[in-house]
């Protein structure tokens, strides 16, 4: 499912709503979450799940082209760690 399409299917459960102000609320979502987990905040949508930044270790790797080995460095990523309930339905889905 693509943006456009969560779009529609959001404004169908919601009665009343527009698309655009579905879009519009789904961009604000978007950008807070980024820009919160950006800055090192971390945000919790209960029985969804947590985003949040993590910090990765500088580990050992290879130079695929080479072969030759190198040290990759220590960075930070988005993470998102799905919620207990989120779990739940995906794991029942795929029963």
């Amino acid at each position: 499912m693509n943006k456009a399409e969560l779009v529609d299917v959001i404004a169908i459960e919601l009665p009343g709503t527009t698309k655009k102000s579905v879009n519009q609320f789904l961009n604000a979502l978007t950008k807070v979450i980024s820009e919160s987990v950006a800055e090192g905040e971390k945000i919790t949508i209960v029985g969804f799940g947590t985003f949040e930044a993590a910090q990765v270790k500088e580990r050992n790797g290879r130079n695929p082209k080479t072969n030759e080995p190198m040290l990759i460095p220590s960075s930070v990523k988005p993470k998102f760690t799905p919620g207990k309930e989120f779990k739940e339905k995906v794991l029942a889905a795929s029963k």
